[in-house]
């Protein structure tokens, strides 16, 4: 029996395959292979077309069929993780209205801050956790002001997985997770935020039908299986978000585990079962894949948005396209530090963790005597930690602190640089595991379709790849330099 996953990030959309009894990986393939397209109409401004999540989900999927040459028929389930916060609104015929509003387009900021005031800070923070601050919610709001045509045809409202789901199984659904990262959930009274859709004016019909995140939520439908090339008995199990499911996919579930991602955007995510928040909401808590009523599961999330990207955009625009092995390969040679250069990676929007302002990218000390592209290359990757370590001091206030972290051998934590700066500094060992989101996402669809009876059993196979020690001998080093880093990001915010 096989179970698959998928994956609907920003830049791609990744499809897994696994055998269930070994969990092993027969199948896998992203899509496109270059980023997808965003569309930025102005300035802090980004969507996506849903329907283009849809095609390279088929690209991709065709990829591992061809590969794995399994019998469809022995598929048993899917699970979704996807993109968080976006908002893909649609009419009754499931037609969508408009280009999806995605996690990092920043035009609702104002109109959650306005609620935060408004509401109360005390009334957002004990029932929502969280500012409304940029979220979901923040956006449907952005649009009944500004495309009230748009808006007086919305049917449902859904975030990106759901709208995934929707497309495979026919039926509109959503979890109690997917609506507290839309800030739509009631903490205190376990239910949809009243008090939110009275003040800003939604109906609560919008709201699609509740489903637990584990659960048999829809089969695919005939035109889906058709056109997928898959069997109508295949049930989407599984939905979540890509930062919770990726803490699911480390075996991240109970209160004092952490993991983290370093990709486009960069993520800690630490379990907590005490219902807590940030009184600046500069961090964001989030009900966990397994939280439900008398089992509080509750992800706190510090997100950094500028991470990888800086990483790929030195690539592109300074380093002619070369691989990342020979750009760790030269920011190895320059010493901690960076020889007093340091970039503050804020270049992708509005950042949560500074209270929502967007700086922007800065370069400070350039010196044209000594500094070089192997300086550069090195000081980001430096920014990129000092700016999760920036996030994690906030994170330490509210209970969450680091002493092993938990990652996907991936992305940012190929780097050997990556990885020494983030244990040295912050003094946790950190443990790679060879997975990623599309696999935990289709362990996720095993225990929602029942063929793994325990998260025990579906992480059976889960093996630990690499572990990195803290490095104590340069810590006085990193900390030095971090300092000095946040005396530069002081001067900005």
């Amino acid at each position: 029996m096989y179970l698959l996953g998928f994956d609907v990030g920003s830049s791609s959309i990744k499809a897994s395959l696994i055998e269930a009894e070994t969990g092993k990986c027969i199948g896998t393939s992203f899509q496109p292979k270059k980023e997808m397209k965003m569309i930025a109409r102005q300035s802090g401004w980004a969507e996506q077309d849903p329907q283009m999540w849809w095609e390279n989900l088929k690209l991709a999927l065709t990829d591992v069929l061809k590969e794995s040459k399994v019998n469809t028929g022995d598929i048993k389930s899917i699970g979704i993780s996807y993109q968080m916060h976006g908002l893909v609104i649609v009419d009754k015929n499931m037609k969508v209205l408009r280009p999806s509003i995605i996690w990092c387009d920043s035009r609702a900021v104002e109109a959650g801050n306005k609620a935060f005031n408004e509401l109360g800070h005390k009334k957002c923070l004990e029932n929502l956790l969280n500012s409304p601050g940029n979220f979901t919610a923040s956006k449907l709001k952005w649009v009944k002001d500004n495309e009230p045509e748009i808006y007086s045809k919305i049917y449902k409202i859904m975030l990106p997985g759901d709208y995934i789901a929707a497309r495979l199984t026919g039926e509109i659904k959503m979890t109690v997770s997917g609506l507290s990262e839309g800030i739509f959930w009631d903490f205190k009274n376990n239910k949809p935020a009243d008090f939110l859709f009275d003040y800003f004016g939604f109906d609560q019909d919008i709201i699609p039908d509740i489903v637990t995140t584990f659960s048999e939520q829809g089969n695919i439908t005939r035109e889906a299986a058709r056109e997928l090339g898959l069997s109508e008995k295949i049930t989407v199990s599984y939905r979540a978000g890509d930062q919770p499911n990726n803490a699911f996919s480390l075996n991240v579930l109970n209160p004092g585990e952490i993991a983290a991602t370093a990709g486009t955007s960069g993520v800690v995510y630490g379990i907590s079962n005490e219902i807590k928040y940030e009184p600046q909401s500069r961090v964001n808590t989030f009900a966990h894949v397994n939280h439900e009523a008398g089992n509080t599961r509750l992800g706190v999330l510090l997100c950094i948005n500028g991470t990888g990207i800086l990483n790929s955009w030195l690539k592109h625009n300074v380093m002619e396209g070369k691989d990342y092995d020979e750009m760790n390969r030269l920011a190895a040679e320059i010493p901690v530090g960076s020889d007093n250069l340091y970039i503050l990676p804020f270049g992708n929007g509005a950042e949560r963790v500074l209270l929502n302002k967007d700086i922007g990218c800065s370069f400070a000390n350039i010196n044209f005597n000594i500094h070089t592209k192997a300086h550069l290359l090195r000081a980001a990757q430096e920014g990129i930690v000092f700016s999760l370590k920036y996030g994690l001091e906030i994170m330490e206030n509210i209970g969450i602190k680091p002493i092993i972290i938990r990652a996907g051998h991936s992305n940012m934590f190929l780097s050997e640089i990556f990885r020494d700066t983030l244990s040295g500094l912050t003094g946790a060992a950190i443990e790679l595991y060879d997975t990623d989101g599309s696999i935990g996402a289709a362990r996720g669809a095993g225990i929602g379709s029942k063929l793994y009876k325990s998260y025990e059993e579906a992480f059976s196979n889960l093996k630990k790849i690499k572990e990195v020690e803290p490095d104590l001998k340069n810590h006085q080093l990193y900390s030095d330099a971090y300092n000095n880093w946040l005396t530069e990001l002081k001067r900005r915010v």
